[in-house]
């Protein structure tokens, strides 16, 4: 009985304009199509096997109701359907919209605060070590400026050593002179060419010298007073280069301790440039590693992007298709009840009996 009532609706589909049709020109339209000829076999059978009318219109209100609830279930699945992707799309945009905003403030973070840092990083140290190359050449230069004063300290300490020695010759010499020869007027003279050979013009003694030079040349030797005046001369001739050496052997101490201060304070300079370094290499390694961390979570925040894309895209894909079967199920389902509701009026009005294959 139920097919029998479906094949009347989707026969009554072909005849919308049935009351202003007659069954004998309905007969004809549904002759034309095998499932119409089929159709009126079994609606013939149903003639003839005499059942009642009122079964056929209940049975077709039955199946009006479970049209009507059949698209009341399509609808409310539709909505829960369009509910579901609605949440989804607000899901994956607020995603997309963050994976932007992480991608946009990491790249901000990188550009704006990590690299300029890292490069202000490379350039204190590089300034630092350029400090240091700086206090190793001041402490080469210090190594030789005193190497070559402790030289030239020997050098002078040499000379008026040999000046005393020339001093103490001459003394000695004047020591033994009483009527002297010639020879040994000589040999003084030459005493004091030593001394003179001893003796830089430039040096503060130079004066004595002179002055000795001046008062032995040409002097009677044999004249006490005289030789006393070279002796007395002599004397504060060698104190003075005594004093000398010892002002030189204070200043050489001096000079010492001042050059050792110096290089402590160097080395005391190049260890606070490498203290700096060190901590400024840490801070430059802590950048590097959060340069590194950060666009790591940069490159994976824009894998998250695209892949929240994809989802989108996906869904409305899907979303769509499901919207076309909606659609084509819904106005199925709305044709059959069309048909429905007018093979219900066709049962009420017609009479089967008369109907012949």
């Amino acid at each position: 009985m139920r097919f029998l009532i479906i094949a009347l609706v989707i026969c009554l589909a072909t005849c919308a304009k049935l009351r202003s049709q007659s069954p004998q020109k309905l007969q004809a339209e549904l002759q034309k199509s095998n499932y119409g000829r089929a159709l009126l076999h079994l609606l013939e059978l149903h003639s003839m096997a005499g059942g009642a009318v009122s079964e056929l219109v209940d049975a077709i209100e039955e199946l009006v109701n479970d049209l009507d609830e059949g698209l009341q279930f399509l609808d409310f699945n539709f909505q829960r359907r369009t509910n579901e992707h609605n949440a989804l799309l607000v899901q994956l945009n607020q995603q997309i919209q963050q994976a932007q905003i992480d991608v946009s403030r990491s790249e901000d973070l990188i550009e704006n605060l990590l690299v300029p840092r890292k490069e202000q990083l490379e350039v204190r140290i590089e300034t630092l070590e350029e400090y240091q190359a700086q206090n190793r050449q001041k402490v080469d230069e210090e190594n030789l400026t005193r190497e070559q004063e402790h030289e030239a300290y020997e050098a002078q300490i040499a000379e008026l050593n040999d000046a005393t020695a020339a001093v103490d010759d001459a003394l000695a010499l004047l020591s033994t002179l009483n009527n002297p020869s010639l020879a040994q007027v000589k040999k003084f003279q030459n005493s004091l060419k030593k001394i003179e050979q001893s003796i830089k013009p430039r040096s503060k003694m130079a004066p004595f010298l002179k002055a000795l030079i001046s008062l032995a040349s040409n002097q009677n030797f044999s004249d006490q007073g005289v030789l006393t005046q070279i002796v007395n001369t002599l004397n504060e001739f060698r104190n003075a280069i005594v004093d000398s050496i010892n002002d030189l052997s204070l200043q050489e101490v001096q000079d010492q301790e001042n050059f050792e201060a110096r290089i402590v304070q160097l080395n005391a300079e190049f260890a606070e440039f490498q203290k700096q370094i060190n901590a400024l290499n840490v801070d430059l390694t802590a950048t590097l590693e959060k340069i590194d961390q950060v666009t790591q979570f940069r490159d994976q925040r824009r894998l998250d992007q695209a892949t929240y894309e994809q989802q989108l895209q996906l869904e409305n894909d899907l979303y769509a298709d499901e919207v076309q079967i909606y659609n084509d199920t819904k106005n199925e389902f709305q044709r059959e009840q069309a048909i429905s509701e007018q093979a219900l009026l066709l049962v009420r009005s017609a009479d089967f009996t008369n109907i012949q294959v």
